[in-house]
């Protein structure tokens, strides 16, 4: 039976696409990455003790009291085991994909609800993102930019792009139809039905998205740390090669606060304000 080359094709698209645009590469690759140092390099200005407490300000606002210990715990956890330069790393890693996975999964989702064939088109390319092993995006993005936080990011944001377009689609058009009708009525413009009734109503959803956006960044910048980004996963992977348990399980409880402390500061973000205790 015949076998279709269909590996040979795409290791063929990706060298011609190399001997190409490979200087493009090359100079995207330097400026993003010029821009990741900058930014860890404006977090590392902040000494651990003013961070901490910015965070801690930051969860009392959204959460209430618990948060803000439970953060403060985490963190001064976190630099107690000599883990804070990674934890800065990571960080940015996990800020700066899930931006950008927000700022393009955003408009994407916006479109799929107001256009059926381009939700039409969107869903099969996303089934293939989620469900593609995330292994598998760290060769191309190897191949393109080689090893560092480049290609890490880059992974990061195809792996994590999915869920907010998915729930910003989700969203819009679960509005009822209804309230979209009096805003016709009234005669609203496309643009101002979108701004004043979709997205307000939808931002629970969307946020929720942006939630779970944010969670697959951090899970996938900890794979990323096999091409070279640095931070928690680098310190699991060390663990694994050294079979040192202990050096494994900080750094995997390192991930594991910095989650939570996200993942608890998106989900206030979504709900209104409830009273302090």
């Amino acid at each position: 039976m015949y076998r279709i080359p269909l590996g040979q094709f795409v290791s063929d698209g990706v060298d011609w696409l190399l001997k190409r645009y490979g200087h493009f590469f090359d100079a995207f690759s330097v400026g993003v990455n010029t821009f990741i140092h900058s930014f860890k390099d404006g977090l590392n200005v902040l000494p651990w003790w003013l961070f901490i407490l910015i965070v801690a300000t930051l969860a009392w606002r959204v959460k209430g009291w618990r948060l803000t210990i439970g953060s403060t715990l985490g963190l001064l956890l976190i630099y107690n085991m000599q883990l804070w330069p990674a934890f800065i790393d990571t960080l940015v890693l996990v800020l700066i994909s899930a931006l950008v996975s927000i700022i393009i999964g955003l408009p994407l989702g916006i479109i799929a609800a107001r256009n059926q064939r381009f939700q039409r088109l969107m869903y099969p390319i996303l089934d293939f993102m989620q469900t593609m092993p995330s292994f598998v995006y760290l060769i191309p993005a190897l191949m393109f930019f080689g090893l560092g936080t480049v290609p890490a990011v880059i992974a990061t944001v195809i792996f994590a792009m999915p869920p907010v377009i998915r729930l910003t689609n989700l969203g819009i058009t679960q509005v009822p139809v209804d309230l979209v009708e009096v805003g016709e009525a009234f005669g609203s413009t496309p643009c101002q039905l979108l701004w004043k009734i979709q997205l307000p109503l939808a931002m629970p959803t969307i946020m929720a998205g942006i939630n779970q956006t944010m969670m697959l960044s951090l899970s996938m910048v900890v794979i990323a740390a096999m091409i070279g980004s640095g931070g928690f996963g680098q310190g699991v992977l060390a663990g694994i090669a050294q079979m040192d348990i202990g050096k494994g399980f900080e750094n995997g409880l390192a991930v594991v606060i910095l989650a939570m402390i996200l993942d608890r500061l998106s989900q206030g973000f979504i709900k209104s304000p409830k009273k302090r205790e």
